[in-house]
C-alpha cells in the first residue's frame, strides 16, 4: 500500500525530537560538513556555479608533478599544504555536485523508476540480472582508506624512535670514518647493526599493522548486515554487500539503509535518521513523492548510512558502494589520520620522555669529555670513543618497541574477547573498558530472558490468573481481539501443530506474550482486516490499530501503559462482558491492582482498550483508501475508550545475572537499570537481579532532600518516606515482607539508628537505593543530579530515549566512565553519548552499527569478560614496561656513567646493550602481553585515567629503586669478580683508573687488559640476562605470589614465557663464543661458572619481590603497600 505524506512536520506524537547532543558526539562531523557543503553546491545559481567550475579548471591545469613530489618529500609549508588540500577537496566536491545535479531519481515517478532499472514491482530482479550487475558495478561496499604504501614505508622506517636510531647510525658510521683515527671496525659494525635494528623495527611495525587490520577486519566481517530483498518473486534475506541497482528492498524500524534507494512505498509513520550524513539531530519523514529538487534534501530518497527509526518502507536501489552519496563523500574524509588512544599517548609520552633524558645524558657525557676528560686524562678516550659512548646511551636507553607492544597488547586482548563472543569494533574500546565504573543496562532482554508470559488478568469487577482464565464469551472475545489484532508478533507456520506456549513467535517480547494469550482464548481469525497500525514507542507508550470485520464498521484497538490510557477511558467491561462506568473508584482499584502485581511478582502491566463508533456516525467509515486521513482521525479518537482488561506479564531474570551484578559491585562498578517499565515492576526485577540490595529505597523526594541539605551520603532522619518508597522498602527479593529491613524514616530516628547499628553489627548493613521515574527528572538542577549520581544503586523507570541520554550525560559530566547497553533505535542516543556502547547480537542492525562492542551470545555476563580484558591490557602493559625499564635504563646507563665519571673501563659495550634490547628481552616482553589476569583484577575499583597514568612515581621507584638497583649491583659485581679471577686486580684498582688502564698497569699489557675487559663485559651481559629471568617471573604479578599464579601449570600458567630462557642462552653463546663477534664487537668467551653464579642473585630478586608482595597483601596500609606499583 502506497502512503504519501506531504507535510514537512511530523504528525503529533511522532518522536521527531529524538536526540540532541549524542548524535553529534559520535557523528563524523567532517562527513556531515562535507554533506552540507555538497547540498549547498547543489542549490547554487548558475553564476556561482560557473565561477566555481572556472576555479576548478584553473587548479587542474597546475603542474601535477609537484603534488606527487611533495607527497613523497613534504617540503612545503603547512599553510601551503592546507591550501592545496582545500583545493583538492573543492575539486572533488564540485565533481560530486555536478554528478548529483544531473541525477533525477527523485523526480521520476515510481513506475518510471521500475522501468529505468528494468525491475518488476512483483518479481524483482532475476538471478541472472543480479549476476550481471554485480560484474558490472561490483559489490556494495564503500572503498576503504587508501593504502598509501610509500607514506607507510616512510612512517615505518623514519617514524617514532627510528629517527633517533638513524641519527645514531650515522654517528657510529662517522666514528668509523673519517673521525676514527685509526678507524675502528667495531663502530662500522655497530652502524650496520643499528641499520639492521631499524629494518627489524620497520618490518615488525608493518607486521603488527597487518595483524591488527586482519583482526579488526575479521571482527567486522562477523557482523554481516542482511536486508530483505525481492528477487525471483520471493522475499529473500541477502547480505547488504550483495545488493545491486534495481533491487527492491524492504526496511523496518531498526534497519540500516544499505544503499541509496528511491522510496516507492512507505508507512505513515516512517522516520529516517540521517544524522550520520547530515549531522542533524532530528529524524526526517520519508515520503513517496519528492519534496525538494535538491537530491540531498528530498524526502523520497533514503541514503546509504541512514537508519530507519520508525515505521517501514520499500525502495528501489539506485546506487551502491562508491556510487552512493555516502561512498562519494567518504572518499573526502579517508585521508584524516585516526586519533590516538589514551594508552598510545601515554606510551609515546614515556618514550619521548626517556628519549629526552637519553639525549641529555649523552650530551652530558660528550660535554664531560670535552671539558674535563680530554684535558685531565689525555689518551683515556678518543673523539670517536666519546661520540660512540654518547650516542650509545641514546640507542640503548629507550625501549623503542613499547609502541609496538601496546598495539600488540590491544590486538591480543581484542582477539581474546572475540573468543568469548565479544566483538570489539575498535581498539580504543579495549582500553576504555578498563575505566568503566557505571553500567546502564536495559531490563527486557538484557537482564531478563525475553521470555515474557501473561500471568494475571483483571476485569472491572474481578481478577484471575491467566492459567485459569475466567470471563464470559463476550469479554473473552474482546480480550482476544485486542491481544491478537493490536499486535505485530506472528507465529511460525512450521510450529502450527504445537501448543501456543510451545510455538515459535517472532516479534517484540510483549507482543509475543499477548499473541500466545490470544491463541489460548481463541483460534486465530483470518477474516479481520487491519486498516492502520500505529506502532508502540516510548514517547506515546501505546500501540493503536484500526480493524474491520467483513461487512462491519471500522473500530479502534489500543494497548499501552495504564497511566497513559487511564486518562482516555470512560468505560470498562466486567468478566461477563457488561460495560460499567470507569469512575475514580474503579481507577484507584485498578491502579492498586497494578501496584500489587508489581510488588508481589514483578508483573509488567498493560492496559487493553477498544473504541467502537455508532454505525451512523463512524468517522473512520470511507477512509479505507485514505490512510493519511485515517491516521488523523484515529489519533484524534483517543477518548471514550473502553477497558477490555488489565493484563500482567512476567519476564524472569536470567539465572546468572545476580552473580554478575555482584561481580561488578566487587569490581567497583555500579550497575543501574534504565527501563521504560513501571517503577515497582522495575524495582522488583532489580532486587531479583541484585541491582537493588539496599534495605532502604529512596524516592526522588529523598534525593532532593539530600541535595537541599548538602548531604553527600544518605543519612537516617525523621522525614517520612513517600508512599511509593515506603511500599518498596517492605518487599525483598521474592516480593515478601522483610521484617529485618531498615524502615528508618517510618520510625523515630533513634530507633532507626539503633536498628541500623544492629544490622551493621550482624554484617547485614543498611544500604540506600534509589528508584526514580522519568517524570521526576523534569526540571532537575545540577545539585539535584549530584545527589542522584551519588547513589550506589539506582533504578530509572518510565524513561524516554531523550531521558536516557540525559542520564548518561549527567553521569559522564561527573567524571564517570559509562557503558550503556541497548538493542534498538531507542537506545542509540545514549549509546552514542556513552564511553562504551554495548549492543546485543540479536539487536537491530543500527544498534550494532553504533555500538562499540557487540555481545554475540546476547549474554550480559560477557561484559564481565570485557571489563576484565580492558583492565588486563593496562595491567599487562605495565608489566611489560616494568620488565623492560630496569634493564634498558638503569642497568645499561650506569656502566656508561661509571666509564665517564669514575674512570672504569666500559663494563658493558653498546653492542651487548643492543643485543639485550632487541633480542633477549623481546620474547619475554611479548609473552608478558598474553599473561592471564590476576585473581584480584576484578576486586579493585576501575582506574581513573586522570589520576592513574601508565607510569608514575611509584612505578619508577619500583623499576629503578628496587629491581634496577638489584640488577645493576649484580651485573657490576660479576664484572669485578671476573676481572679479579682473571688477573687478581680488585675493584679498588679499577675505579678511577682512567688513562692508567694501559700498557704496564698492574703488570699487564694493553692487550691483556683489553681481554680482561672483554670477558668481564660478556660476564656482565650474561648476569643481566639471567637477572632478567628473575625479573620476568617477578613482573608476572603485581600483588599475587608466584605460587598463587604458577607459570608452569594451572589455569593461569604461561609456559611460553619459559622459552625466553633457552633463547637468551643461545643468543649469549652466539655473540660471545663465535670468534668473529669476539674480534669485531670485542666480546669474550664466558667462563662456565658465570653461567651459574648469577642464578642465586636472580632467585634473591624473586624472593625479595615475593616478600614485598606478601607485605602488600598482608598489610595493605603499610608504607610498602602505599608505594606498590
Amino acid at each position: 500500500m502506497e502512503i504519501q505524506v506531504a507535510e514537512s512536520q511530523p504528525p503529533a506524537g511522532l518522536p521527531v525530537k529524538f536526540v540532541q547532543h549524542a548524535q553529534q558526539s559520535r557523528t563524523n562531523l567532517q562527513l556531515a560538513a562535507e554533506f552540507r557543503t555538497l547540498s549547498i553546491q547543489l542549490s547554487e545559481g548558475d553564476e556561482r556555479r560557473s565561477q566555481r567550475l572556472q576555479n576548478v579548471q584553473g587548479f587542474l591545469k597546475s603542474p601535477r608533478w609537484r603534488e606527487l613530489f611533495n607527497e613523497i618529500i613534504p617540503l612545503r609549508s603547512a599553510y601551503q599544504q592546507r591550501w592545496t588540500d582545500e583545493q583538492q577537496r573543492s575539486v572533488a566536491l564540485t565533481k560530486i555536485a555536478e554528478h548529483l545535479r544531473s541525477t533525477t531519481h527523485h523526480i521520476e515517478t515510481v513506475n518510471d523508476t521500475y522501468v529505468k532499472f528494468n525491475t518488476s514491482p512483483t518479481l524483482g530482479l532475476e538471478a541472472e540480472a543480479v549476476k550481471r550487475r554485480v560484474g558490472r558495478d561490483g559489490l556494495n561496499v564503500v572503498s576503504a582508506r587508501p593504502r598509501l604504501v610509500a607514506l607507510k614505508l616512510v612512517s615505518w622506517f623514519f617514524g617514532g624512535f627510528n629517527r633517533f636510531l638513524w641519527v645514531s647510525m650515522i654517528a657510529f658510521w662517522l666514528c668509523w670514518q673519517p673521525i676514527g683515527n685509526p678507524p675502528q671496525t667495531g663502530n662500522l659494525a655497530l652502524a650496520i647493526v643499528i641499520l639492521f635494528v631499524i629494518c627489524l623495527q620497520a618490518l615488525f611495525s608493518a607486521w603488527q599493522e597487518w595483524i591488527t587490520s586482519r583482526a579488526l577486519d575479521s571482527i567486522t566481517n562477523m557482523l554481516p548486515a542482511e536486508c530483505t530483498v525481492l528477487r525471483d518473486g520471493q522475499q529473500q534475506k541477502v547480505a547488504g554487500v550483495q545488493l545491486v541497482a534495481g533491487d527492491i528492498v524492504t526496511l523496518r524500524a531498526g534497519d540500516r539503509v544499505p544503499a541509496d534507494m528511491r522510496l516507492v512505498s512507505v508507512s505513515l509513520d516512517l522516520l529516517l535518521d540521517r544524522s550520520a550524513l547530515t549531522g542533524a539531530a532530528n529524524p526526517t519523514i520519508g515520503t513517496v513523492n519528492y519534496t525538494n529538487e535538491n537530491y540531498l534534501e528530498t524526502r523520497n530518497m533514503a541514503m546509504m548510512g541512514a537508519n530507519v527509526t520508525q515505521g517501514q518502507c520499500t525502495g528501489v536501489v539506485v546506487a551502491t558502494g562508491d556510487r552512493s552519496v555516502l561512498g562519494r563523500v567518504t572518499q573526502l574524509t579517508l585521508r584524516k589520520k585516526a586519533a590516538r588512544t589514551i594508552l598510545q599517548i601515554e606510551v609515546h609520552r614515556l618514550v619521548n620522555g626517556l628519549t629526552t633524558v637519553s639525549l641529555v645524558v649523552g650530551a652530558l657525557f660528550i660535554l664531560l669529555w670535552a671539558v674535563w676528560l680530554r684535558t685531565s686524562y689525555p689518551g683515556f678516550m678518543s673523539v670517536s670513543d666519546a661520540l660512540a659512548n654518547g650516542f650509545g646511551v641514546l640507542v640503548t636507553f629507550v625501549p623503542g618497541s613499547l609502541p609496538i607492544s601496546l598495539t600488540l597488547a590491544l590486538t591480543a586482548i581484542a582477539k581474546r574477547m572475540q573468543r568469548h563472543n565479544v566483538l570489539i569494533k575498535n581498539l580504543t574500546t579495549v582500553e576504555t573498558l578498563g575505566t568503566v565504573n557505571v553500567i546502564c543496562c536495559e531490563k527486557t532482554g538484557t537482564l531478563t530472558q525475553r521470555n515474557m508470559a501473561v500471568t494475571h488478568i483483571a476485569y472491572a469487577d474481578q481478577e484471575c490468573l491467566a492459567a485459569r482464565l475466567m470471563g464470559g464469551p463476550v469479554a473473552a472475545a474482546r480480550l482476544y481481539e485486542t491481544a491478537a489484532l493490536c499486535n505485530d508478533a506472528v507465529f511460525d507456520p512450521e510450529t502450527a501443530h504445537l501448543l501456543p506456549a510451545e510455538r515459535t513467535v517472532s516479534g517484540d517480547a510483549t507482543d509475543c506474550a499477548l499473541l500466545r494469550l490470544a491463541a489460548e482464548i481463541h483460534s486465530p481469525a483470518s477474516d479481520v482486516v487491519r486498516l492502520l497500525t500505529i506502532p508502540f514507542n516510548l514517547r506515546r507508550r501505546y500501540m493503536l490499530t484500526v480493524c474491520k470485520q467483513p461487512g462491519g464498521q471500522p473500530y479502534v484497538l489500543i494497548k499501552g501503559a495504564p497511566e497513559t490510557l487511564f486518562n482516555w477511558c470512560t468505560l470498562a467491561q466486567t468478566a461477563d462482558g457488561t460495560l460499567v462506568s470507569f469512575d475514580a473508584a474503579l481507577r484507584t482499584r485498578m491502579e492498586n491492582t497494578q501496584a500489587r502485581w508489581a510488588e508481589e511478582s514483578g508483573c509488567r502491566a498493560l492496559l487493553l482498550c477498544r473504541r467502537e463508533f455508532p454505525p451512523e456516525n463512524n468517522p473512520l467509515t470511507g477512509l479505507e483508501d485514505n490512510p493519511a486521513q485515517m491516521y488523523t482521525v484515529a489519533t484524534q479518537s483517543l477518548s471514550d475508550l473502553c477497558i477490555v482488561g488489565l493484563v500482567g506479564m512476567v519476564d524472569p531474570p536470567r539465572t546468572e545475572i545476580p552473580s554478575v551484578v555482584d561481580t561488578f559491585r566487587g569490581a567497583g562498578i555500579r550497575v543501574f537499570m534504565v527501563t521504560g517499565d513501571y517503577a515497582p515492576t522495575a524495582a522488583f526485577v532489580a532486587r531479583q537481579c541484585r541491582i537493588i540490595t539496599g534495605s532502604i529505597i529512596d524516592s526522588i523526594e529523598d534525593a532532593l532532600y539530600r541535595a537541599q541539605n548538602n548531604l553527600r551520603k544518605p543519612v537516617v532522619d525523621e522525614k517520612p518516606l513517600s508512599r511509593f518508597a515506603s511500599r518498596l522498602s517492605n518487599f525483598g527479593s521474592q516480593g515478601t515482607p522483610q521484617e529485618d529491613l531498615c524502615k528508618c524514616r517510618s520510625v523515630p530516628a533513634s530507633l532507626a539508628l539503633a536498628r541500623e547499628e544492629s544490622l551493621a553489627e550482624t554484617a547485614v548493613g543498611c544500604r540506600h537505593s534509589l528508584v526514580v521515574s522519568g517524570p521526576d527528572l523534569e526540571g532537575l538542577r545540577a545539585e539535584h543530579w549530584d545527589a542522584i549520581c551519588s547513589y550506589e544503586e539506582i533504578v530509572f523507570a518510565r524513561i524516554r530515549p531523550d531521558q536516557k541520554l540525559q542520564i548518561v550525560e549527567e553521569l559522564t559530566a561527573r567524571s564517570n566512565y559509562v557503558a550503556v547497553t541497548g538493542d534498538d533505535v531507542n537506545d542509540l542516543p545514549a549509546m552514542r553519548a556513552a564511553h562504551v556502547g554495548v549492543a546485543m547480537g540479536n539487536g537491530s542492525e543500527v544498534a550494532k552499527e553504533v555500538a562499540d562492542m557487540v555481545l554475540l551470545d546476547n549474554n550480559f555476563s560477557s561484559i564481565v569478560t570485557a571489563i576484565e580484558c580492558g583492565r588486563l591490557v593496562f595491567a599487562n602493559l605495565k608489566k611489560v614496561i616494568m620488565y623492560l625499564l630496569p634493564m634498558t635504563n638503569l642497568s645499561e646507563i650506569v656502566p656508561s656513567m661509571f666509564n665517564v665519571v669514575l674512570g672504569l673501563p666500559i663494563p658493558l659495550s653498546t653492542f651487548l646493550m643492543l643485543v639485550i634490547n632487541t633480542i633477549t628481552d623481546v620474547w619475554a616482553s611479548t609473552m608478558l602481553i598474553h599473561e592471564e589476569p590476576e585473581h584480584d583484577i576484578l576486586l579493585h575499583p576501575p582506574r581513573d585515567p586522570q589520576k592513574e597514568s601508565l607510569v608514575d612515581l611509584k612505578f619508577f621507584i619500583q623499576a629503578y629503586g628496587f629491581i634496577g638497583v638489584i640488577e645493576t649491583v649484580t651485573g657490576h659485581f660479576m664484572f669485578f669478580l671476573s676481572i679479579y679471577l682473571q688477573s687478581g686486580i680488585g675493584p679498588s684498582s679499577i675505579f678511577m683508573a682512567f688513562n692508567r688502564w694501559s700498557d704496564g698497569y698492574m703488570g699487564y699489557s694493553k692487550a691483556q687488559l683489553a681481554e680482561f675487559v672483554c670477558v668481564a663485559g660478556s660476564v656482565h651481559f650474561m648476569a643481566l640476562v639471567i637477572m632478567q629471568w628473575g625479573n620476568m617471573f617477578a613482573a608476572r604479578t603485581r600483588t599475587l605470589s608466584i605460587v598463587q599464579q604458577n607459570p608452569l601449570w594451572g589455569p593461569k600458567c604461561n609456559p611460553l614465557l619459559l622459552v625466553a630462557i633457552p633463547i637468551s642462552v643461545a643468543v649469549a653463546l652466539f655473540v660471545n663464543e663465535i670468534p668473529w663477534f669476539n674480534e669485531v664487537f670485542l666480546t669474550g668467551r664466558i667462563p662456565v661458572e658465570f653461567f651459574f653464579l648469577p642464578i642465586p642473585f636472580a632467585v634473591f630478586l624473586v624472593a625479595a619481590e615475593e616478600a614485598r608482595k606478601y607485605v602488600v597483601r598482608r598489610y595493605p596500609n603499610s608504607v610498602v603497600a602505599t608505594l606498590a606499583w
